[in-house]
């Protein structure tokens, strides 16, 4: 090869050893593959991206609106008043004592997360299931991730005698424990009982948790409990607007800190400087109204929990009746459905793992579903996530004006302002069988 001919070979590139591999989130692939294959003219029941499938309350709305001029970059830690209607909402819901000075506001608590890790020296560790996104940043930082596999027969859930299990094998490891609750992917959730038995291990082992309630409004009685009542010193809350505000696309995430872990939020805050600057002005500022709550945020809480709760428990319903277990929700809009019990029937087909199982099943029906793999599960684990969020948000909150409010919503209700999900789950069942 002669000079020239080396001149213009292609440079080496070198990416990230950390990087190197990885891949867009799974609940962001599913949802941009459904919408490919809806262009295609194909049937799709996208049951696999994890959005809230109402509106954004009109009072919230009306604030955006009024605020629309505001341009000025605002404070890092995010606009003042702000970080007081986060403090006093939790100080409202969760008893917990905090100040605006312990809140920190950001475009997505994802990026919060992904800042708490940088800054934060010591382990990661991630009870299983979890959201698809908590492990690969922590990789892409560079952290020791450490996984604690929870069973079906705690709910999914991780138990005080799983992680005192986990933390005496090194007591003055420092960690930082995630816990996500109503959970993505299960839709379980705690009882006071075992927060406060997990919150007496973290005390004793000095633990950091990160308490993700991003759905703590959307639990489906209204009974919602942080583990920061039992653990104030040690855990930072997680929360946001997408989820039970409806407003995903909106990107506003806050962490609210112990004071004693205010050090933390300050490093955060120096790291936020440097890259994302601060969070939108306009989205701020109509977030103020949507933490400060009232009669109308209430109402369309209720209404939203109302739907969620009745859809959830007739697709478990289905889905159990057909042999394919899977756990009434209790929170958020997820079912973990475990196909454990048709294995030698899938097997049949070609079907050993459950990201085969996802795409087999999306081929065959279009339900769009993703494998509990995707979810730190065992790849043979024949477990997955399905979101039942395939449906018109509006048009059913409406609809719920002329139900009784003394009875429950009828599969009839479901059927017809619904339709997606339940076609999706009658789907699914009769391809199981």
């Amino acid at each position: 090869m002669n000079d020239s001919s080396q001149s213009q070979a292609a440079p080496s590139v070198q990416i990230n050893l950390n990087i190197r591999g990885l891949k867009p989130s799974p609940t962001v692939a599913i949802n941009e593959r459904s919408n490919e294959l809806l262009a295609q003219g194909r049937e799709v029941y996208k049951l696999g991206l994890g959005q809230s499938p109402f509106p954004v309350p009109e009072s919230v709305v009306a604030e955006l609106r009024a605020n629309a001029h505001q341009k000025d970059y605002l404070p890092v830690k995010g606009l003042r008043a702000l970080r007081d209607s986060v403090a006093e909402y939790h100080r409202r819901l969760h008893s917990v004592a905090t100040t605006g000075d312990d809140v920190l506001i950001a475009p997505g608590s994802k990026e919060l997360m992904f800042l708490l890790m940088l800054v934060y020296y010591g382990d990661v560790v991630i009870p299983t299931p979890a959201w698809v996104s908590y492990a690969p940043q922590a990789k892409i930082i560079g952290r020791n991730v450490e996984f604690l596999h929870t069973e079906a027969a705690n709910r999914w859930l991780l138990t005080a005698e799983q992680l005192e299990r986990h933390c005496a094998e090194d007591p003055d490891r420092p960690r930082v424990v995630v816990m996500n609750y109503p959970s993505n992917p299960t839709g379980g959730t705690y009882q006071p009982a075992q927060l406060e038995q997990i919150a007496e291990v973290a005390r004793r082992y000095k633990l950091v948790i990160l308490s993700d309630e991003i759905y703590g409004e959307l639990h489906h009685t209204g009974k919602h409990v942080s583990i920061a009542r039992y653990y104030p010193n040690g855990t930072i809350l997680s929360s946001g607007l997408s989820k039970w505000c409806g407003a995903g696309g909106w990107r506003l995430g806050t962490f609210t800190f112990p004071r004693k872990l205010n050090w933390l939020l300050d490093a955060m805050a120096a790291v936020a400087s440097e890259t994302y600057t601060s969070t939108s002005a306009p989205i701020q500022y109509a977030a103020v109204r949507a933490f400060k709550g009232g009669p109308d945020l209430e109402r369309y809480l209720w209404r939203s929990r109302r739907i969620l709760a009745a859809l959830g428990n007739w697709c478990a319903q289905r889905l159990n009746e057909t042999g394919i277990a899977t756990l009434a929700p209790e929170g958020a809009f997820y079912l973990f459905p475990d196909f454990e019990k048709m294995r030698p029937a899938l097997a049949q087909r070609g079907i050993r793992t459950s990201t085969q199982l996802c795409e087999k099943l999306l081929q065959d029906t279009g339900v769009a579903i993703l494998p509990g793999f995707a979810f730190g599960r065992a790849a043979s684990e024949l477990t997955a996530r399905l979101a039942y969020v395939d449906f018109d948000g509006s048009r059913c909150l409406s609809a719920l004006e002329q139900q009784p409010e003394d009875k429950p919503l009828d599969h009839t209700f479901l059927e017809q302002y619904c339709p997606n999900v339940t076609r999706a789950i009658d789907r699914l069942c009769a391809w199981a069988k």
